[in-house]
C-alpha cells in the first residue's frame, strides 16, 4: 500500500472553503486524514456514516444538556465530515452514492442536533423560545441547501443562454452582412472572457467614481488575501452557522445560545439574500436565448 504525505493530504483540500474549515477544522482534520489513509482500510461512505453517528451522539448530548459534551463530539463529527472527501479524492474511492450520502448525512445531523439543543433546553428552562430555535435553526439549514443547487442551475442555464444567443446572433449577422461591409460580431471566445457578474458589475462600479474605486481596489486585496488562503469570500456560510450554534454558543454557555444563534442566523439569511440579488443581476446582465418559435427567420 502506498504510503502518502501530508502534502499529497493538502493536495486533496478544497481550492476554496469556509474561513472556520480552513483555520480551524483543516488543521485537525488532514492530519486524522493522513493516518487514517496509511493505517486502516476506512472507506469514503465509512468515514460518512462514522461521522453520522457522531452527530446522534452529539444531538443526544444537546438534548440531556450536556452542551460543552455536545459541541466537542459535534466538532469532531464535521471533522470527520471533511475527512470523508479528503480521502475519496486521495485514493480515487469516491461513488455517487458517498456525494448522497455525505449529502443527507450533514442534513440529518444538522437536524437531529438543533432538536436535541431545543429539546434539552426546553426540558431545562420551560422556555418556548428554544424550541423555536430549534425549527429556525432547521428551517434555515434547508432552505440553504435547497436553494444553493437552484441558484447553480439558473447561473448555468443563463449562461447557455448566452451563448447560444450570440451564436445565433453571428449566423445571423453573417447571413445578412452586405459584402462591402462586413463587420465580424463579437467574438464567443470576447463574451466568454466575462464569465460572471462578480467581473461585470464591480468594473462597472470602479468606473463610476474614484471612491468606489478605491473601495473595489481594496476588496480585490481582500480577495486576494482570501485566495491564498482559500478563504471563500462570503465570510458566513452554512458551516459557520453551524458551528456557531452548535459549538460555539454552547461552549460559551447557556445564556449565549439565543443571542449567538440569532446573529448568526441573521447574518446568514442575509447573506443568501445578497447572493439571491447578485444572481437577480447577473440574469439581468445576460440576455436569455429566445425559445425556437420565437427565433427570427433569415431568408436565404
Amino acid at each position: 500500500m502506498r504510503a502518502y504525505s501530508l502534502n499529497d493530504v493538502h493536495a486533496t483540500r478544497k481550492r476554496r472553503d469556509s474561513w472556520w474549515t480552513v483555520f480551524l477544522v483543516d488543521p485537525v482534520a488532514c492530519r486524522l486524514t493522513l493516518f487514517v489513509a496509511n493505517h486502516t482500510a476506512i472507506t469514503p461512505n465509512g468515514l460518512t456514516r462514522l461521522s453520522l453517528i457522531l452527530g446522534m451522539v452529539s444531538a443526544v448530548c444537546f438534548g440531556f444538556g450536556q452542551l460543552v459534551a455536545g459541541a466537542l463530539v459535534f466538532y469532531v463529527s464535521f471533522a470527520v465530515d471533511c475527512m470523508d472527501g479528503k480521502i475519496a479524492r486521495l485514493k480515487g474511492t469516491g461513488t455517487a452514492f458517498g456525494l448522497w450520502l455525505d449529502y443527507v448525512g450533514d442534513r440529518v445531523r444538522v437536524v437531529c442536533c438543533a432538536a436535541g439543543l431545543a429539546f434539552g433546553q426546553y426540558v431545562t428552562t420551560g422556555d418556548v423560545d428554544y424550541i423555536l430555535l430549534g425549527a429556525g435553526v432547521a428551517v434555515l439549514d434547508l432552505f440553504r441547501y435547497v436553494n444553493a443547487p437552484q441558484m447553480k442551475r439558473v447561473r448555468e442555464v443563463v449562461k447557455e443562454n448566452r451563448l447560444e444567443q450570440l451564436a445565433a446572433d453571428a449566423e445571423a449577422a453573417a447571413l445578412t452582412a452586405l459584402p462591402e461591409s462586413r463587420e465580424s460580431p463579437e467574438s464567443l471566445e470576447s463574451l466568454e472572457s466575462r464569465e460572471s457578474l462578480d467581473q461585470e458589475i464591480p468594473e462597472s462600479i470602479e468606473r463610476a467614481t474614484p471612491r468606489a474605486s478605491r473601495s473595489t481596489r481594496r476588496g480585490r486585496r481582500l480577495g486576494r488575501f482570501f485566495a491564498r488562503h482559500r478563504v471563500r469570500s462570503h465570510l458566513i456560510s452554512g458551516i459557520e452557522f453551524h458551528a456557531a450554534v452548535f459549538v460555539v454558543a454552547p461552549l460559551i454557555g447557556v445564556a449565549a445560545l439565543l443571542p449567538v444563534s440569532i446573529v448568526a442566523g441573521v447574518l446568514l439569511l442575509l447573506n443568501e439574500v445578497f447572493l439571491i440579488y447578485r444572481m437577480w443581476l447577473f440574469t439581468r446582465v445576460v440576455p436569455a436565448a429566445p425559445h425556437p418559435q420565437e427565433a427570427p427567420r433569415v431568408s436565404v
